[in-house]
């Protein structure tokens, strides 16, 4: 009797004790799959283009330019027109957004500089992330499109909170969900990252849909081409200089990306 106790007691604890994951061993596993802390912080400069999507069938080109510290220029053109985001990776940003009516060049707001360095960190949110003010816990296992995923709850030194999903076998990352300003409005939020490559010892995503969920607003980004390293001149995070010939669109486009591509 006692010996048959003992089995079930087994039964019961063994795979729970397998299956057993902390934070801590799922983020340096995700960070591995990436290709290594090491190799990420190597890299000091990075340039993505490629193509966007957004909903009614609305397409484009994007430009993604990142340099240490958290430097960023993001220049997305849809319809003959051209939306620039710069941000010097210290504390000023602009914007030129011919599709709010207007070519001037515009500050950053205040919530857009509050968020900043999450857009323009391209090393993401899991590299030195209690460093950087970030606080993340185990949230469960579950299924997502047919895989098992470690859910991962982030919570950011704003107090923004996200959950990551990462591949339970590979441990990329397939999703990230949670709230973007848009608008003056806080609209739940969700990326899918896919069609992962490797450059230069790095895996990235080179598509990643995005959206809020309930709603018409969706892009798809698509990379076509991804450098390691290329040289950007500091200029480029300067404040931008006006456009030569204005020129107001009839219609709004959606909105651009609130943080840069492919990265985690």
């Amino acid at each position: 009797m006692k010996t048959g106790i003992l089995s079930v007691t087994l039964l019961l604890f063994l795979p729970m004790a397998a299956a057993a994951q902390t934070a801590d061993e799922i983020v340096k596993k995700a960070l591995d799959a990436r290709g290594g802390v090491d190799k990420l912080k190597a890299v000091q400069s990075e340039r993505v283009t490629g193509r966007i999507a957004f909903a009614r069938g609305v397409e484009g080109t994007f430009v993604v330019e990142l340099k240490r510290p958290l430097k960023m220029h993001v220049e997305i053109s849809v319809e003959g027109q051209t939306i620039i985001r710069v941000y010097d990776g210290k504390s000023s940003g602009w914007m030129i957004n011919p599709f709010a009516g207007s070519n001037d060049v515009q500050p950053l707001s205040a919530e857009d500089l509050k968020n900043i360095s999450d857009e323009s960190d391209f090393d993401g949110p899991l590299v030195d992330y209690q460093t950087k003010g970030n606080q993340i816990e185990l949230a469960g296992k579950e299924i997502l499109d047919d895989k098992p995923v470690y859910r991962l709850k982030l919570t950011n030194k704003n107090g923004d909170i996200r959950f990551y999903f990462f591949d339970a076998s590979s441990f990329l990352l397939l999703k990230w969900e949670g709230i973007r300003k848009t608008g003056g409005q806080d609209l739940p939020w969700e990326s899918f990252s896919s069609d992962f490559h490797e450059v230069q010892g790095l895996k990235y995503p080179f598509r990643i849909d995005q959206g809020s969920p309930g709603t018409d607003i969706k892009q798809t980004l698509t990379a076509e081409k991804i450098e390691i390293d290329p040289q950007i001149d500091d200029a480029r995070f300067t404040k931008p200089s006006l456009p030569k010939a204005p020129a107001i669109p009839p219609s709004p486009a959606p909105p651009a990306p609130a943080s840069p591509p492919l990265s985690n």
